[in-house]
């Protein structure tokens, strides 16, 4: 068994909140018979149409409606990949290019939102006496005016059109051979070995924890958030033999991601603060101090720590 079991109190079939503390959208439901093909295509629509869902009010320049898009295109690309040995095709290539031009121009613009609500946030002067506060909120203005155009545009419109019709009949989907009988695989069969050799990869990886480039540390926090974002799919299943220590794992997973998120926010933030200070390099702005981010990295490693004791 990939996971440790779990008891029937400790697998809820929603868990409550996201790491953001934003309200989860509910999971569609899957059944433990469920068909690989069948199953990627009930979450993969899923996440396409609440990314949609959320297009007017980020063209109308709102963070929150900004960050649940981003959100929802993660989940979609994570499912891409999650089920990539059965879905992989010459359009898989370019959907797969032009979803990951929208995450970059959806990035650029809420990094700026996180960096500047961080910095406002976290100094003690008036927002007006912060030095340069005025090009900080013209950059934001610009990168949104910037946004809404992408997201009018032609090429975002072909991208949802093209995704949605590969997702329900791409050539994926009638290949034949060792692709069918991948397709027909039931889910949790194939989820409970994906999710497992994902966290062996993330695990295997964290061990240099402490160590690590900002740069390493951001690629940690994305492999771990495919990994939280594929268990999410499975919430339904938690029940399962199979999946029923997946709840545990879980829990380890956000805890290590808030922290990585932190750490990562404010490598943002100190890159747009070097960016945006003009002529006045002394900008009384407050990142996170040496004592702070020692903890942060110890919070996240013994999160890992306590994940890799679960397999034993």
């Amino acid at each position: 068994m990939p996971f440790p079991p779990e008891t029937a109190s400790q697998s809820p079939k929603r868990l409550g909140r996201s790491p953001a503390g934003i309200d989860r959208e509910l999971i569609p439901r899957l059944n433990p018979a469920m068909a690989c093909d069948t199953a990627f295509r009930v979450i993969a629509a899923h996440y396409l149409a609440r990314l949609s869902a959320n297009h007017d009010a980020t063209c109308n320049g709102d963070p929150d409606g900004l960050h649940r898009m981003r959100v929802a295109l993660t989940h979609l690309r994570a499912a891409i990949l999650f089920f990539s040995p059965m879905v992989a095709d010459d359009e898989r290539t370019k959907i797969r290019d032009e979803l990951k031009w929208l995450n970059a121009q959806l990035g650029a613009v809420r990094d700026i939102d996180v960096a500047i609500e961080r910095l406002t946030k976290n100094n003690e002067a008036p927002c007006q006496a912060i030095p340069d506060h005025r090009s900080w909120n013209a950059k934001a203005a610009d990168a949104h005016q910037h946004l809404a155009e992408v997201l009018r545009s032609v090429r975002y419109r072909r991208l949802i059109k093209n995704t949605s019709d590969w997702i329900e009949s791409g050539g994926w989907s009638i290949e034949g051979g060792k692709r069918a009988q991948q397709r027909a695989i039931p889910v949790t069969e194939y989820g409970a070995g994906k999710l497992a050799r994902w966290q062996n990869k993330l695990l295997k990886k964290s061990r240099k924890l402490q160590k690590m480039s900002s740069e390493k540390r951001h690629r940690l926090r994305l492999l771990n958030k495919k990994l939280t974002y594929s268990i999410d799919f499975f919430s339904d299943l938690f029940s399962d033999r199979k999946l029923s220590g997946l709840p545990a794992s879980l829990k380890y997973l956000r805890k290590a991601q808030r922290s990585l998120g932190q750490l990562n926010d404010d490598a943002n933030a100190r890159s747009l603060a070097e960016e945006l200070k003009g002529d006045n390099p002394h900008a009384p702005l407050h990142f996170l101090n040496p004592r702070r981010k020692k903890h942060l990295l110890r919070s996240a490693a013994a999160s890992y720590r306590k994940l890799a004791e679960l397999k034993t």
